[in-house]
């Protein structure tokens, strides 16, 4: 594995995944600004060539003032427990808080499906318990009760999805309205025109495009 190897091939992704981006000169880590639903916050994406290890940050917009730590430090302790991908931390120095994925990819090369994980499991749990981060900080509420907020509003975004998906089904079938199932001969088909050998299931495609935000 090349010096820049694993900083190369994420340059790469950024460019075709069209993130805005600026290299952090001197060191192997690029700098980017995300927006999502709840708020903004700034994104690190850095290459350890030497452990050949990739690492993804969202930093939180705010740093937790000193009397207000210990309870957001109950806050991503409770929200960390069971987290499979990556895991919120903070600073207890100077109330940094941030979300961290990562992948070692010793004896193995980095493709852009691996790093496409990383970041986008960060941003979308970032985005989810950014709001609950704040209301720890701003108001009397417990972390319990801020983490059941976070996961509520999760939730019916969820089903504001899912309602729009049906919503447009309906449509669909409202337009049955437009058939007739005289227009329509079986004659015009015939098996022979249908070939199961040659048919290949081209399946869903990836756009790569990537959601400069999370509205």
């Amino acid at each position: 594995m090349s010096d820049q190897q694993i900083f190369n091939v994420l340059v790469e992704f950024f460019e075709e995944d069209e993130w805005d981006f600026q290299w952090m000169e001197g060191a192997s880590v690029l700098s980017m600004g995300f927006s999502g639903k709840n708020g903004k916050w700034q994104c690190f994406a850095q290459a350890r060539e030497a452990q050949q290890q990739f690492v993804f940050y969202s930093v939180l917009p705010i740093n937790v003032p000193p009397d207000k730590r210990q309870k957001v430090a109950e806050l991503i302790t409770r929200i960390n427990y069971g987290m499979v991908i990556g895991n919120f931390e903070m600073d207890f120095d100077d109330g940094e808080v941030r979300y961290k994925t990562s992948i070692d990819v010793e004896g193995a090369e980095l493709t852009p499906p691996m790093i496409r994980q990383i970041v986008y499991a960060n941003i979308i749990i970032t985005d989810r318990y950014l709001s609950a981060v704040m209301r720890t900080i701003y108001s009397d509420i417990t972390p319990l009760e801020a983490i059941a907020e976070a996961d509520e509003r999760a939730a019916m975004s969820v089903m504001e999805a899912l309602a729009s998906m049906f919503d447009q089904d309906d449509e669909d079938l409202d337009n049955e309205d437009d058939f007739d199932d005289d227009d329509f001969d079986d004659d015009d088909f015939d098996e022979d025109d249908f070939d199961d050998e040659d048919d290949e299931d081209s399946g869903p495609t990836a756009n790569g495009s990537s959601p400069y935000s999370l509205n």
